[in-house]
């Protein structure tokens, strides 16, 4: 489906590089992707429809140009708004506010998370600040060798927000790790982010980190879409609460989706020899 066929945005390009695969690239390259309000509600409203859309199955997310996956935060912009002065004075207003402010921010990073369709990230340049909270909301990591990433908010004198410090613990498996890069911003780069389990693989170039994130994707869309955005729901669902919780959730869960046509159209096809096909989901 080409792109001219669907949506555009201003902050977003979105293409369709193979069947049910969609490729969502940050397009602000002038700006080292940096983020300022549009964007990230923006970034919801892409999300949002390509979790509902039948023709998708898989999403590949990157930035556009050389230098950055995304650099953050646009200070400047944000500067102007969230940290600008106003005429709430009285300390409990403010809070409300602020606090209305970061739920907002904070749902539309989880939109990505919360997208039925699995997403894979291609990280490459600098991924700092948001971009360590957006990448960690994706369900796949893969990066360049030139990627460079910062929990960078500690540098500008706040706590990481908008999902790093509930995520990416539970990514990596080490608090240890994670307090250490958050309290000190300090860059990381590949080579550790694979070794901490960040990312699953490096590659030579941006440009080879696509073409596999791509390849990916079409491997995950040429799956029964039911089993793969059933996998995707347990998986989150299974990571914050109890073996126990996880078991009974996905019996709940499986009692439907066991009825699918899709597992006859599985196990024929693999009896057969032959690719088997699925019903839009």
């Amino acid at each position: 489906m080409p792109a001219t066929d669907y949506f555009s945005f201003t902050y977003f390009h979105v293409s369709f590089p193979r069947e049910y695969v969609a490729h969502v690239e940050i397009n602000r390259p002038d700006k080292l992707n940096s983020f300022a309000q549009p964007m990230w509600l923006e970034l919801r409203q892409v999300f949002s429809q390509l979790s509902h859309d039948p023709s998708v199955r898989a999403i590949v997310l990157s930035g556009a140009g050389d230098k950055a996956f995304t650099t953050g935060l646009d200070v400047k912009a944000a500067s102007q708004t969230l940290f600008a002065d106003d005429d709430i004075k009285d300390p409990a207003r403010k809070a409300a506010q602020l606090r209305r402010h970061i739920d907002e921010f904070q749902d539309c990073v989880s939109a990505v998370e919360r997208c039925e369709k699995p997403v894979i990230a291609v990280l490459h340049g600098f991924t700092l600040g948001l971009g360590i909270d957006l990448s960690t909301a994706t369900d796949v990591r893969v990066c360049s060798r030139d990627a460079r990433f910062s929990v960078k908010e500690v540098d500008i004198g706040l706590a990481a927000d908008v999902g790093t410090l509930s995520r990416l613990p539970k990514i990596v498996g080490s608090y240890g790790w994670v307090k250490e890069v958050a309290l000190t911003a300090r860059t990381f780069g590949p080579d550790e982010a694979l070794r901490v389990g960040f990312v699953n693989n490096v590659y030579e170039s941006k440009a080879a980190a696509l073409d596999a994130a791509v390849e990916l994707a079409g491997l995950i869309a040429s799956k029964s879409p039911v089993a793969v955005q059933g996998t995707k729901e347990l998986l989150n669902w299974s990571r914050d609460h109890s073996v126990q919780d996880g078991l009974r959730y996905t019996g709940a869960w499986n009692s439907a989706a066991l009825q699918t046509a899709d597992i006859k159209a599985a196990l024929f096809s693999g009896l057969n020899k032959r690719t088997p096909t699925f019903e839009k989901l």
